[in-house]
């Protein structure tokens, strides 16, 4: 199983109206794309994040479903134009010493073949992750 986790802080300036537009369209990921086994998104605690979200996927095909799914990348669209800081990992128990890799090998085909959302992503005042693109 592979646990994909976001972490993010919004922009000051960002309307309540977009803060529960980019927090549905994230719960929306979860009802909606298949390969998505449970999830949660809410507050963050215990950390220099407000908002997290985690989504239990079950491999390496899964994986790619969910982040080319249009429900995801809805929420690309109207979410991350608000955020400010955001931090994605992975935690996996499966035992392929090659799984960052292959997560990360994912994430660049996604940014490779986006560039509208290569754009967002640089855009943002802060960004960790696996194949973070612009001067993160």
């Amino acid at each position: 199983m592979i646990y994909h986790g976001n972490r993010f802080t919004l922009r000051a300036d960002a309307s309540p109206e977009q803060v529960e537009e980019a927090l549905e369209s994230l719960r929306n990921q979860g009802r909606v794309i298949p390969s998505v086994k449970s999830f949660v998104v809410g507050r963050d605690f215990g950390g220099e994040y407000e908002w997290g979200a985690v989504f239990v996927i079950e491999d390496l095909e899964g994986y790619w479903q969910y982040l080319i799914h249009p429900a995801h990348r809805n929420t690309d669209r109207v979410g991350l134009p608000v955020v400010d800081k955001f931090m994605s990992y992975d935690i996996t128990d499966d035992a392929d010493p090659e799984m960052g890799a292959k997560i990360t090998a994912l994430h660049q085909k996604r940014y490779d073949g986006d560039p509208e959302l290569t754009q967002l992503v640089s855009g943002l005042g802060e960004y960790s992750g696996s194949a973070a693109p612009g001067k993160h």
